[in-house]
């Protein structure tokens, strides 16, 4: 028994030595290979280029507004790790062909200390130094008290030349060792003829891209800016999705709203031994994005608006006039077509215009009787108008408060009428009856926020003070008024408290067309990819609706006519022409000397408009601030929107849209 238990134990071992050997063997013969293999591709290193060209934005008929272009660039990259006095070398070099910039503080003090490493040597004491053999500090915190230590004094005196040395070597060793270092963005041809007279080591040149507009400055603004790294508040969303912190990313409006879309895909290069760098991938192309923008349309509007700008300066009262606002849209769709802001600066006889196309969804205005149709809405909603039944214009008094009249006594009037004469008795009389009450001389209201809050729910069902929807980012709501008297809720009535933005007021006219459902605004059409198939196209959004009934929209529609056929909008298009609209004039104030304060009251003009063209309706919304004032000697406002409406109605009226 015992001698079979030794045998036993001696097999066991004899088993496992053999298992042991095999597996050795195994790894020395059989699988060395596929370990060597595994273990090299531990080793290799790969890295990504500069950030791909993006994709374009084409207009709605394929015409390329943003696009980009090839730019020579002079790069550097380490062969073989140079010396700090073989760079400070090649920075020298460099300089003879182009200055850059100085360097900053952090720069400079690295730069001096490793020019010269004696005397930074000496700003540390024994004690400091044994703390680092100690382990109680660490050699990058000695040398960070090093540089740290070295007097301001010794910097300034650093020559001009030097300074611009040491931000070259700065930009000459920013990043791993193997990655290309940029030293000029953009080159010129002599510096790029220089380039390869030299033959500066390591130094060469390679192709970068850069945005350019065909159009020029038109809609520059709503494109957007691009940035060259993440900003600080988008870093781990950025870093999460593969980005690098030095990449170029969309910064603002339409660059930044389709950043994932028009960014490309880098290149991948391997770093050889080196540290040279071979192509394995190269870069692609990001997206194209195609805009609901008809180029053609949006070029015509901006003339006529510079073109209206200048000749209206010429009239009186027109001090404070700087800028107007033009948009065109598809009332059906939400789609915009032509959006312009422009204003024109002065500078003796020369005349300037500054593109300010963003501010149509980044600033808001005191809008006037235009928004009657919303207030109509609030009325015929809580049953407090009664279609067809008329009743006399006259004035409102309310206790300590001023009378408020219409622009002139209008007679008998009823809803629709009420409309077409742009009557503010009639909508003075539905908020007051709003609250409970009949008007009688010197009443008063007792306006709550309840009142108030029942005309801002309904008018944002329009847009009138909510967002659009539009697919850009930063996109502005307009002033709510905190304060709440019964004087302001009649102001609220006419367009004379609250303000809108103008792309607020193209989707209030779309919701009038559509019946009171409230599509989103878009600039986008579709987005295709490099091969030209369509990876996006948005479908028309409704956001809200107001759940009045078609006949009453019908009556909205029908006072709206008349505005333009002979109401207050006469002249505003030919009467030959079905369309309807509403204008409004309000009361601003303006900045007259430049210092902060609001010290001027001005009059500002706005319209809204829905026209045919050949094939279909288009929306049309002008917003002109300041076109007049009280100041002057004559009663005058010059008729800025009625030439801006003729004129584009008649070219639109032949007009195809895509």
């Amino acid at each position: 028994m015992k001698k079979k238990s030794i045998w036993f134990h001696y097999s066991l071992i004899l088993i496992l030595f053999g298992t042991i050997f095999f597996r050795i063997y195994s790894l020395n013969q059989r699988e060395h290979e596929a370990y060597v293999n595994r273990l090299a591709s531990k080793t290799e290193i790969y890295i990504e280029g500069e950030s791909a060209p993006r994709g374009r934005i084409l207009d709605t008929n394929g015409k390329v507004l943003v696009d980009n272009t090839l730019v020579e660039r002079i790069v550097y990259h380490k062969i073989n790790q140079p010396s700090f006095e073989e760079e400070i070398e090649i920075a020298k070099q460099l300089l003879e062909i182009f200055e850059v910039e100085e360097a900053k503080e952090k720069e400079l003090r690295e730069y001096y200390a490793l020019k010269n490493p004696n005397i930074v040597q000496s700003l540390v004491t024994e004690e400091e130094k044994k703390l680092v053999e100690m382990r109680k500090m660490t050699k990058e915190e000695l040398e960070i008290l090093k540089r740290n230590r070295i007097p301001v004094e010794a910097l300034q005196e650093l020559s001009h030349q030097e300074k611009m040395i040491a931000f070259l070597y700065h930009l000459m060793n920013e990043g791993y060792s193997y990655q290309n270092k940029i030293m000029i963005k953009e080159a010129d041809s002599k510096q790029v003829a220089l380039i390869g007279e030299l033959n500066i080591p390591g130094i060469f040149i390679d192709y970068g891209w850069k945005r350019i507009y065909p159009y020029g400055e038109l809609l520059k603004g709503v494109f957007g800016t691009l940035r060259e790294g993440i900003p600080e508040e988008y870093k781990d969303e950025y870093l999460a999705l593969g980005y690098s912190l030095h990449d170029i990313v969309g910064a603002s409006y339409l660059e930044q709203q389709y950043e994932s879309y028009l960014k490309g895909e880098k290149a991948l290069y391997f770093v050889n031994a080196d540290k040279s760098l071979s192509l394995v991938k190269e870069a692609k192309r990001g997206n194209d994005i195609y805009l609901s923008i008809d180029i053609t349309l949006q070029q015509k509007l901006d003339d006529v608006v510079k073109q209206t700008l200048i000749k209206v300066k010429k009239l009186p009262n027109t001090e404070y006039l700087k800028e107007n606002y033009a948009l065109i849209g598809d009332p059906k769709t939400g789609a915009i077509r032509a959006m312009v802001g422009q204003r024109m600066l002065e500078n003796g006889k020369d005349v300037m215009f500054q593109e300010i196309s963003s501010n149509t969804f980044l600033s808001s205005f005191t809008v006037g009787s235009i928004v009657k149709g919303a207030s109509h809405t609030v009325g015929y909603l809580n049953g407090v108008i009664e279609e067809g039944k008329k009743m006399k214009d006259h004035c409102v008094k309310l206790y300590l408060t001023p009378q408020k009249c219409s622009y002139k006594e209008l007679g008998y009037l009823d809803d629709i009428s009420a409309l077409k004469w742009s009557s503010n008795y009639y909508q003075f009389n539905t908020a007051i009856r709003l609250t409970g009450k009949q008007y009688f001389y010197n009443m008063k209201l007792d306006a709550d926020e309840a009142v108030f809050q029942k005309y801002r729910n309904v008018f944002s069902l329009y847009g009138l003070g909510s967002l659009t929807g539009l697919d850009i980012p930063n996109e502005q709501n307009g002033q709510i008024g905190k304060t709440m008297s019964d004087d302001l809720l009649l102001n609220l009535t006419i367009g004379q408290y609250d303000t809108y933005t103008p792309v607020q007021l193209l989707q209030y006219i779309h919701t009038i067309h559509t019946n009171g459902e409230r599509y989103a605004l878009s600039l986008i059409q579709e987005i295709r990819n490099e091969f030209g198939d369509v990876i996006l196209k948005p479908d028309s959004r409704i956001l809200s609706k107001t759940n009045l009934d078609v006949h009453y929209y019908e009556r909205i529609r029908e006072g709206f006519r008349q505005v333009l056929m002979s109401g207050t909008g006469s002249g505003y298009i030919s009467k030959s022409i079905s369309a309807y609209g509403k204008t409004g004039t309000s009361e601003s104030f303006y900045d007259s000397n430049g210092d902060g304060v609001v010290d001027t009251k001005t009059i500002s003009s706005t319209l809204a408009m829905i026209a045919p063209s050949q094939n279909k309706l288009y929306s049309l919304v002008l917003v002109t601030p300041n076109l007049s004032h009280y100041n002057g000697r004559k009663d005058y406002t010059a008729p800025f929107n009625r030439y801006i409406s003729n004129e584009m109605a008649d070219y639109l009226l032949s007009y195809s849209f895509s």
